[in-house]
């Protein structure tokens, strides 16, 4: 475990959520890395907490699939699989062409060009190769299109979906390569919803898709 973990406080959010926030992302950037076991006792101490707020945080990290649960064991970081990588696309898959369909019959002028900004900031990230920056702006892209469906119901099920996604997301991207091929993937995507063309759309977001799973699942398979 990173003797550097530290809690970030919020005056704004109470203890439990900033000691969620704190793991979380220390699980999503590697400093706990896949397979860790998580002592409730030393993360407490680590962070200068109580082991409630701790117990609670490995609790809905748990939801998120971030952590595993392992009897006569406990509570450990969930390791990068491929089997749950391929679960969850296949879910995310089919909510993204819902998304893409509905986001083209009803997203307005003033959101389309609010995907355009996203897009040139997705581009300057990647132009600056910050894995983390290249993330966030990716899922700014992603959100824009999801609000543009006006249905805020799945809207929540693709951001709960998003968080179980993001360690795969960080894998995609920090594979260099690739991210020109994201920047290409995102105009296609954008083009086709500025033009209307629902088929044209839904197809660019399953390439979008199955491109990511491609390179993450010979990622994994490499590091095996």
């Amino acid at each position: 475990m990173d003797n550097d973990l530290k809690v970030n406080m919020n005056e704004y959010l109470p203890l439990r959520d900033v000691v969620f926030n704190t793991l979380r992302q220390a699980i999503l950037k590697g400093e706990l890395a896949p397979g860790e076991r998580l002592m409730e006792i030393q993360l407490a101490e680590r962070l200068g907490v109580s082991r409630t707020p701790i117990r609670e945080a490995i609790r809905k990290l748990e939801l998120e699939g971030l952590v595993l649960m392992i009897p006569r064991k406990g509570a450990e970081v969930a390791k990068i699989s491929e089997k749950s990588l391929r679960d969850v696309l296949e879910v995310r898959r089919s909510l993204e062409e819902l998304a893409i369909e509905l986001a083209c019959q009803r997203m307005g002028e003033d959101e389309v060009k609010q995907l355009e900004e996203a897009q040139l900031a997705f581009r300057e990230a990647v132009n600056k190769g910050d894995a983390m920056a290249i993330a966030e702006s990716d899922e700014a892209y992603h959100d824009i299109i999801y609000y543009g469906t006006g249905n805020a119901r799945l809207v929540q099920i693709l951001n709960n979906l998003r968080e179980q996604m993001y360690r795969y997301r960080l894998e995609y991207i920090k594979d260099a390569d690739k991210r020109q091929v994201l920047l290409i993937e995102h105009e296609k995507i954008l083009k086709a919803i500025k033009g209307r063309h629902v088929a044209e759309a839904k197809e660019a977001m399953r390439e979008h898709i199955d491109n990511q799973e491609i390179t993450v699942s010979r990622n994994i398979k490499e590091k095996e």
